[in-house]
């Protein structure tokens, strides 16, 4: 097993951390693009944010996929074949002649960006000792809000600088640079152990995981939650290309910097849940996430920045407790329960820009923020829902307790 601080530990850590950050980074990298997409192929901001919606529901469906798979024929040659495809297509779409073909290969992509997330934990559960574990998935999450970012960025500026099509050849390099790294660092799989494809089992775990109720409602928020913030992010970037901001691609692509923002909710969260109840933190990020959609209603980019600063934090505070309240009540099958979780986080990220286009297209900006604030009030009464399993828990548990503590003075 790899052990924490051992030269395999770091190469196998930084392996899975590029890798991340290729993935991310592609998945969001149209995402400052889409006002420029609109405008050149004379689109509604709907349908231009298809280059990010579709890619996103792909992926969320193949994440099904590639687990069982990857049990039978092993995780490495998986996630170098899926992040190779990926490195292809991005600089496929480079020389793409109309936004129908971007499509296509957005779509494509999504289904080969869908591997390493499926695979990726899996691989550390195997290879690392319990020790090393929780670093090494720390470290592999990290490089999720870095490629995010950084591909936002990335495109950004490569846009303003040398055009779209351009951009997309700087981002195939950078992915290859990655995937080259990615191969030679990560160390080959030392103790995997093939298993029969069982989709029958599979099939059976997973609907039993939808039918609790208690796991039901993680799932919805996490959904719904993504839902919000995709959307609000892909609509952001007409209201400030447009008047009476007119920001360039470069600049609105650094607003997306107010993503760092989860990176320390998301671990504040954790801290949270000692001392707080879990659902307590979900309600505490919809909150927050309320307020920050509400900030971007006044006309200060300032005060819009900050909105999106404090939806940020929100967002992750939330997801995280959520994202842990499945894996703390899931009493089978965590691994099925879990991408349950990110099924339904994926395919609410791919639905939220096509819900809130129609707010867009009818009030603009104003409109996202009502839509967004209904979706949230929905979320708020799931997240109410999960307060009650969870008060009857722990009255069950002092019920327990009390029956223990009388049992103890009889004997």
């Amino acid at each position: 097993m790899i052990e924490a601080g051992t030269k395999p530990f770091w190469r196998a850590s930084l392996a899975l951390s590029i890798a991340s950050f290729l993935v991310f980074a592609n998945i969001y990298f149209p995402q400052p693009l889409l006002p420029v997409f609109t405008e050149e192929f004379h689109l509604s901001p709907i349908i231009s944010s298809l280059s990010v919606s579709l890619t996103i529901f792909t992926l969320a469906i193949s994440l099904l996929l590639y687990g069982p798979l990857s049990d039978a024929i092993g995780r490495k040659n998986i996630m170098f074949i899926t992040m190779l495809c990926v490195t292809i297509l991005t600089a496929f779409i480079a020389w793409v002649p109309g936004f129908k073909t971007l499509l296509v290969l957005r779509i494509l992509q999504g289904f080969f960006l869908a591997g390493l997330p499926a695979i990726a934990v899996a691989y550390i559960g195997e290879e690392f000792s319990s020790k090393a574990l929780t670093v090494a998935i720390g470290i592999y999450i990290s490089g999720n809000t870095i490629g995010g970012l950084s591909g936002r960025l990335i495109s950004g500026f490569a846009t303003d600088w040398i055009g779209w099509h351009g951009a997309f050849i700087i981002m195939g390099g950078i992915s290859l640079l990655c995937l080259i790294a990615f191969t030679w660092l990560l160390p080959r799989s030392k103790h995997f152990e093939p298993k029969p494809l069982d989709w029958k089992t599979a099939t059976s775990n997973f609907y039993r995981h939808l039918k609790n109720r208690t796991l039901l409602y993680a799932y919805l928020i996490g959904g719904l939650l993504f839902f919000v913030f995709i959307g609000e992010y892909n609509y952001i970037t007409y209201l400030l290309q447009g008047k009476p901001y007119n920001l360039p691609t470069s600049v609105v692509s650094m607003l997306f910097l107010t993503y760092l923002a989860g990176t320390v909710s998301s671990t504040l969260s954790g801290r949270a849940a000692r001392f707080i109840p879990q659902a307590w933190c979900v309600g505490i990020g919809i909150a927050l996430m309320a307020l920050g959609t509400l900030a971007t209603l006044m006309h200060s980019l300032w005060m819009v920045g900050a909105g999106l600063l404090l939806t940020s934090f929100g967002f992750f505070f939330a997801h995280s407790a959520a994202s842990s309240w499945v894996s703390r009540h899931a009493t089978f099958a965590k691994a099925s329960a879990s991408s349950l979780y990110l099924l339904s986080y994926y395919l609410g990220g791919s639905m939220g820009s096509f819900f809130l286009g129609f707010f867009y297209k009818w009030a603009g900006w104003n409109g996202v923020v009502l839509g967004s604030l209904l979706v949230l009030v929905l979320t708020g009464w799931y997240a109410w829902r999960m307060h009650c399993i969870e008060h009857r828990e722990h009255l069950r548990e002092q019920v327990v307790a009390r029956r223990k503590g009388r049992h103890a003075l009889h004997v």
